[in-house]
């Protein structure tokens, strides 16, 4: 009843039967009972030669008997020839369910393999020099962040300029990524100019004003607000948070152009600040015109990906898929899910974006706080079912802004995101403004590995691989396939020669526990890989040579010397190969396992 599986069960009923056998084959050869077998030996024992015989006869038999048996299945002793290895958290590897692997937990044992999950850096004034970058590259940066909510074009085109040369200086592959400012809804500027305060008295009643008459008269008693629709799509008792919610409103009062409310949570409010309206579906529109204008920067920037703030709808990316147009077909679309409208209409959205960030900033004003995490595992469950990129970010290691070490709270955020099964972990003021900010992506990167060897890396995978009973494409057969291989071989790596990325991302869906080495001549592919969890891109930069089997070999061998002098690949250790069978896309459908020497 203790068997693991139904092989294991089979092989108790022959043990427990073959133990059965052997008391009853004794009690015939013998034909002696346990009280009897008792008193031939007190008889021994007491000098009677003739019973001494009879019980070296039955003490020889039952020996034999014991010798046929064969060995104890069902003994918890080591089999002959297991190694106990104490890195990667092998003995959790093998529990039989999600319990006993957590039980099996070993705090002292060493993760012993690459960091899988990528590292999203916001670069600010803290971290935009060169020799800074460097460092950020050198600690674990993946994909450099710009924030266009903050800065002008001439500042990001330097910052853009800095970034490349850093990795061209590291030789390293670091993808690019534009964040929108999005459509927001801001208070508008109180008197006496952009650093006047006024305090919100709790209790006390103020006017949300949409006449542009108050756009820079703002008072304790009427503010402005810039979104002139708020008075049509706000009811009465529903709440407005201002400043990612430090201060709270509550309606009381509609008219034209304008709403009474009650300060219910008061504070110290500035110019600008942000507006918040939870369980609320807002008319606006996707893109503003400097956001429009931000993504013609960045298409002649050469950006990798586009993080789309505040997406409500499938409408809204795909009006940011027009607007990138014919020249930004290729760049990536990573819709940020912030707001209530976002996580209900989730499925849509996801199927028309290229991967999602679980931005659980304005997230965790829009709906209650102790949905956050609800929000998130969702999300990040339903993004890998699909094989599409999810980026977990927001306070992360907030508390390093100022301190060089992060909270307990903040370091099991990380882990637990990454066990979730998030692709990327980000960090934002950390980065941009913080004191330590090497130390936050160093920080970020041991968690990392740590939280991935702890995951139960043989049930994640039978999950995603049974996750549709459909009829699987070639593609994802052989992808499958060679993920099957690399647990079973214990593999190093799993190598894929690719020319969009494709097959390297549908490898990367289904969770192996080593790196994916992919091996791409497109620099921008390269890039936009690092969002796939796994995939650690290599970008061949040799001309093609005739005939077409001579350059995959060329590429192959390439790519395992790149994997040793990285260190990934040791001697002796075995790689799994997915390639084509032609040149061209869609003809992956060749798996091999080779030895690295």
């Amino acid at each position: 009843t203790h068997a693991r599986s139904f092989l294991y069960l089979s092989c108790s009923f022959r043990v427990v039967k073959e133990q059965f056998f052997r008391r009853r084959t004794k009690k015939k050869v013998l034909g002696l009972g346990g009280e009897e077998a008792g008193r031939l030996k007190m008889s021994a024992d007491s000098g009677n030669s003739q019973d001494r015989r009879k019980f070296l006869n039955m003490e020889t038999a039952s020996n034999a008997l014991d010798s046929m048996s064969g060995p104890d299945l069902t003994a918890n002793t080591p089999v002959e020839g297991e190694m106990e290895i104490s890195s990667r958290q092998f003995r959790a590897t093998r529990a039989n369910n999600i319990l006993e692997h957590r039980s099996l937990l070993d705090i002292y044992s060493d993760p012993d393999v690459p960091r899988l999950t990528s590292i999203i850096c916001t670069i600010g004034p803290a971290s935009r020099e060169i020799s800074t970058l460097k460092r950020l590259m050198d600690a674990g940066m993946n994909i450099a962040r710009m924030n266009f909510s903050h800065g002008d074009h001439e500042y990001h085109k330097s910052t853009i300029a800095n970034v490349r040369a850093a990795a061209d200086q590291g030789d390293r592959v670091v993808g690019i990524a534009l964040d929108t400012k999005g459509p927001e809804i801001r208070t508008g500027l109180l008197e006496g100019g952009g650093s006047a305060e006024i305090e919100l008295i709790t209790g006390a009643t103020l006017i949300l004003s949409t006449d542009s008459a108050y756009a820079e008269k703002g008072t304790a008693e009427r503010i402005f607000v810039d979104y002139t629709n708020i008075t049509e799509v706000m009811k009465i008792d529903q709440e407005v948070f201002i400043d990612d919610g430090l201060m709270s409103l509550r309606v009381k009062e509609k008219g034209a152009d304008f709403l009474v409310t009650e300060v219910m949570n008061g504070g110290m409010l500035g110019s600008r600040k942000g507006v918040n309206l939870p369980n609320v579906e807002v008319d606006l529109p996707a893109l503003s015109a400097r956001d429009k204008r931000d993504l013609q920067f960045g298409v002649e920037q050469g950006v990798d990906m586009v993080f789309a703030s505040f997406i409500r709808k499938r409408a809204d990316v795909q009006a940011i898929r027009q607007e990138l147009g014919e020249a930004g077909k290729k760049i990536m679309i990573i819709s940020k899910i912030e707001n209530h409208e976002g996580v209900k209409k989730f499925d849509s959205i996801l199927e028309e974006s290229d991967g999602i960030m679980v931005a659980r900033g304005d997230l965790g004003i829009e709906i209650p706080t102790e949905k956050v995490f609800l929000a998130q595992k969702m999300m990040i469950s339903r993004c890998n079912k699909a094989g599409k990129p999810v980026i977990c970010a927001t306070q992360m290691l907030e508390s390093m802004v100022s301190k060089p070490r992060p909270t307990r709270a903040e370091t099991s955020d990380v882990a637990n995101a990454v066990l979730d099964g998030a692709d990327c972990v980000m960090l934002s003021g950390e980065t941009a403004k913080g004191k330590y900010p090497v130390e936050a992506v160093d920080v970020m990167h041991r968690i990392s590995r740590e939280a991935e060897a702890a995951i139960f890396h043989r049930q994640l995978f039978e999950s995603l691989r049974y996750a549709s009973f459909e009829i699987l494409p070639t593609v994802t057969t052989m992808a499958v396939a060679a993920v099957d291989a690399a647990y079973a071989h214990n593999a190093g790596a799993i190598i894929v020669l690719t020319t969009t990325g494709g097959s390297a991302r549908v490898v990367a869906k289904y969770r192996p526990n080593c790196p994916v080495l992919s091996v791409t001549r497109d620099a921008m592919t390269a890039r936009q890989l690092h969002l796939n969890r796994g995939c650690f891109t290599l970008l061949y930069t040799e001309d093609t040579v005739e005939p077409w089997e001579s350059d995959m070999r060329n590429r192959i061998s390439w790519a395992m010397e790149k994997g040793k002098e990285i260190g990934f690949l040791k001697s002796g250790m075995s790689v799994v190969l997915l390639t084509g069978w032609k040149a061209g896309l869609g003809h992956t459908n060749t798996m091999r396992i080779l030895s690295v020497n």
